[in-house]
């Protein structure tokens, strides 16, 4: 799972977890401790409100089962068939085939021993059963080939099912609002959603297991019919009872697995912290692991006692199963033996039904068997193809119009809340009107809502009141693809793609020769600097870690995102924005890339975010945040002048750097 993407600037700090308390000298009684000196003890969460996967753990039932096995079976095959069509043609009727070269076998084990189990000279018995002897050893010769064929094919469409079950999944996710990542459910789903595409291998499997026992049993019963009609209801009693079992013991092991998820997401979240290259120097630096992996064992110590549980409740399920399995085979020998010995069926058709009733039993335990499983697997499947059909309930459905790019924007009253317990809203009450050809700077302090009035902008979001309009036209009603097409952004926390150097500016974009346009953007960052000191220029593979690999600087980095930016703009202008682009750069770099905000100005309308003050003299206009509401705004010489303003002490508090206490200068040594 991908760490949830949480802009620092405008989501709320939260509260500082307990630590253990320091010994210290005995001090005076202070006041009783209120809620913010000891606030409530809080873990992560991953389950959410209307998670109907426990209900449909409960409600496992046999019958339940037998209702939905066609519907499982079809879904099945269905993605087998969109995988690959001549293998699942083929898987299927390799199994027919299977069954029907099977069923022979029994009828050729029987006429066998009819011919066999008669008075008179071995000889002559052994020639009258050869016809049976031959079609035995054929039907078992191609039940065993098909066998195999069927195992062949098998392999070689559960990874095709497996590969577009994980794309579909990809798409599905590539398809859902950004406001998705900052909902709970929205995660779970998504993880529930990857476990449906990972067993989607088992869901073949388990239809291809079932419908092979199904065959078998079908066989099976054919053949008894023949011998006695008596012996075909004798199947269900050492049946039914393992039968039971299994769908008992899946209901108890899958609802283990779900009331667990929530321990089981935040064991991962905590391997994500404690292994991710991002966070390793903390992690060695602050030694976080003793404590950090004691946290893990405990969470990991409640997995186990729910995990040992269930263990223990299926093993009382089956041991009841196998006894009641083991009463109704007594019954079915019992019920053989009266039939030979009251001459219904002679000593042959005895061996011939023992036989076919072992094959009989083995398919009918198959088929409850394999159900079961499949029933287990098909729950988790309904969490994949819902999360597909609406991708977690976030599915992008906006307008039609695909927009130019745009000469006016206007923002009207927009406000925006992020989910959860946050109060505050990250934006209240916005409005101001951008134009082609302007350069505008937003100015703020942390958490002042600047980077989310970006991602509006951008129309990574919609605004949860108020109006933001391209030319008039709400960005509700325009197509999303092509609004983003006239959007080029440099966010906080850029991409570094594992791609090549080249291909992190174009990204697949542009054509024909692209490399002119690319070279362009990179001189106007400094990254062609960059890139005349790699291994082999622009074909560098940028993913340290992986074989032959490289790395940047974080400044390196940014310049190449700066410059994507830029080749991305050039190709269709439209909004230019960037957050924070500068903060990693040197000052030669930073002077390059804002007198390139200058010159690709005319065509677009420019965003700059930065905690530089100076560096917003480049802006025609500067717009002056404070917790999610614009506060002041006008150019950078006018803010400057006016006194008690927010601006006017943000610069005040830049020019400011001397020092309280310094220490004095020390006399030089002689």
């Amino acid at each position: 799972m991908s760490e949830p993407n949480v802009t620092p600037d405008d989501r709320p700090v939260p509260p500082v977890p307990p630590v253990p308390p320091v010994p210290s000298a005995p001090s005076v009684p202070s006041a009783p401790p209120t809620e913010e000196d000891h606030p409530r003890d809080e873990q992560i969460r991953a389950r959410f409100p209307g998670d109907q996967r426990i209900t449909a753990g409960t409600t496992m039932s046999t019958m339940a089962m037998l209702r939905r096995m066609p519907q499982l079976v079809r879904r099945a095959m269905a993605l087998a068939w969109a995988a690959d069509r001549a293998a699942t043609a083929g898987l299927l009727v390799c199994q027919l085939l299977s069954g029907l070269f099977g069923a022979l076998a029994l009828f050729a084990t029987t006429r066998t021993l009819d011919a066999l189990l008669v008075p008179g000279p071995v000889d002559a018995h052994l020639l009258d059963a050869a016809p049976s002897l031959t079609l035995l050893a054929v039907s078992a010769g191609l039940h065993a080939v098909l066998g195999i064929a069927v195992a062949a094919l098998a392999a070689r469409v559960s990874p095709r099912v497996n590969r577009e079950a994980d794309l579909a999944l990809i798409a599905a996710g590539c398809a859902a609002e950004l406001k998705a990542y900052d909902e709970p459910a929205y995660n779970e789903q998504w993880e529930s959603a990857d476990r449906g595409a990972a067993t989607t291998p088992d869901l073949l499997s388990n239809a291809q297991d079932l419908i092979a026992s199904t065959v078998s049993l079908v066989s099976a019963a054919g053949v008894l019919a023949t011998l006695h009609p008596w012996l075909v209801p004798f199947l269900l009693l050492g049946s039914v009872p393992s039968g039971v079992a299994a769908v008992r013991t899946a209901r108890i092991h899958y609802l283990a697995a779900v009331t667990t998820n929530e321990e089981r997401q935040a064991l991962r979240i905590y391997r994500w912290f404690l292994i991710d290259k991002l966070r390793a120097d903390q992690v060695r630096s602050d030694q976080v692991t003793p404590f950090m992996m004691a946290t893990y064992r405990e969470v990991e110590g409640r997995i186990a006692a729910a995990t040992d549980r269930a263990a223990r409740q299926a093993a009382r399920v089956s041991l009841v199963a196998a006894v009641g399995s083991g009463a109704g085979s007594a019954l079915i020998w019992g019920a053989l033996l009266y039939l030979v010995a009251s001459g219904r069926i002679g000593l042959a058709a005895a061996g011939g039904a023992a036989f076919a009733l072992r094959t009989a039993s083995t398919g009918v335990q198959g088929m409850v068997g394999n159900g079961a499983r499949l029933y287990r697997t098909g729950l988790y499947l309904d969490d994949f193809f819902t999360f597909l059909d609406e991708a977690g309930g976030h599915r992008i459905r906006r307008g039609d119009v695909v927009p130019g790019a745009p000469a006016v924007v206007e923002v009207e009253d927009v406000s925006y809340t992020y989910p959860g317990d946050q109060r505050e809203p990250a934006l209240d009450r916005v409005s101001m009107t951008l134009r082609r050809g302007e350069v505008v700077a937003v100015i703020g302090q942390n958490g002042s809502g600047k980077s989310t009035l970006l991602k509006l902008l951008a129309g990574l979001y919609l605004p949860q009141s108020g109006r933001i309009a391209w030319d008039g036209v709400p960005v509700e009603q325009l197509d999303a693809e092509g609004m983003w097409t006239r959007v080029a952004r440099v966010p906080q926390e850029f991409a570094r793609w594992p791609l090549r150097a080249a291909e992190n500016i174009h990204l697949g974009h542009g054509g024909g020769d692209r490399m002119a346009e690319v070279r362009r953007a990179a001189r106007r960052t400094g990254f062609d600097e960059v890139v005349t000191r790699l291994r082999s220029g622009w074909g560098t593979l940028l993913a340290q870690g992986w074989l032959g690999g490289a790395e940047l600087s974080g400044g390196g980095w940014q310049r190449a995102a700066v410059a994507r930016a830029l080749y991305r703009t050039a190709l269709n202008p439209g909004l230019l924005i960037l957050d924070e682009p500068t903060s990693d750069l040197d000052p030669r770099a930073e002077h390059r890339i804002l007198h390139a905000l200058r010159e690709y100005a005319p065509e677009r309308i420019t965003l700059l975010v930065t905690h530089n003050i100076a560096n917003a003299r480049v802006a025609d206009r500067v717009v002056v945040m404070d917790r999610g509401r614009v506060v002041q705004t006008g150019t950078w010489a006018e803010l400057a002048e006016q006194p008690g303003g927010l601006f006017r002490e943000l610069l005040d508090l830049q020019r400011d750097r001397t020092v309280p206490g310094q220490r004095p200068a020390a006399d030089p040594v002689g």
